[in-house]
C-alpha cells in the first residue's frame, strides 16, 4: 500500500469519525471534544507560524501527500465538514424549539379566546362579531 493510499484512508476515517461524533453526541462530552480540537488546531497553527516549511511539508511527505499546502487543504475540508454538521444540528434543534414554542403560544391563546367568549348552554354563538385573538388589533 502506498503512502498516498494511507493518507486517503486516514482522511476518510477522520471525516467519518468526525461526522459520526458530531451527529451522535450532544452535551458536555461533545463540547469537551470540540474544545480539545480547537486547542490542538491552535497549537498546530502556532507551531506552523514558527517553522512553516518544516512543519507542513515534512508532515505531508511523511503521510504521502505531495505538498504541505495540500495537507492543509485536506485538513480544512475535514474541519469545514465538522462546522457544517455542527451548524446543521444547531439550526435543527432551534427549529424544533421554535415549533414547540409556537404551538404552546397558539394553545394558550386559544384557551384565552375561549374563556373570553364562552358559548351559552344552548349552543348558540356568543357575540355577533367573530372573536379576535388576544393581542391583535380589531380594526
Amino acid at each position: 500500500m502506498s503512502r498516498q493510499s494511507v493518507i486517503q484512508i486516514l482522511l476518510i476515517a477522520a471525516t467519518l469519525a468526525l461526522a459520526w461524533r458530531l451527529l451522535a453526541g450532544t452535551g458536555q462530552r461533545t463540547q469537551a471534544v470540540r474544545r480539545l480540537g480547537l486547542l490542538v488546531l491552535a497549537g498546530l497553527a502556532i507551531y506552523s507560524i514558527i517553522d512553516p516549511s518544516k512543519t507542513w511539508t515534512g508532515l505531508a511527505k511523511f503521510l504521502g501527500v505531495g505538498r504541505g499546502a495540500d495537507l492543509i487543504l485536506y485538513g480544512l475540508v475535514v474541519a469545514f465538514l465538522g462546522f457544517v454538521v455542527t451548524t446543521f444540528k444547531r439550526f435543527r434543534d432551534m427549529e424544533i424549539r421554535y415549533t414547540r414554542l409556537a404551538r404552546r403560544i397558539a394553545l394558550d391563546e386559544a384557551v384565552a379566546v375561549h374563556e373570553a367568549f364562552p358559548s351559552d348552554p344552548l349552543g348558540t354563538s356568543g357575540p355577533s362579531s367573530a372573536p379576535t385573538p388576544k393581542g391583535t388589533d380589531a380594526d
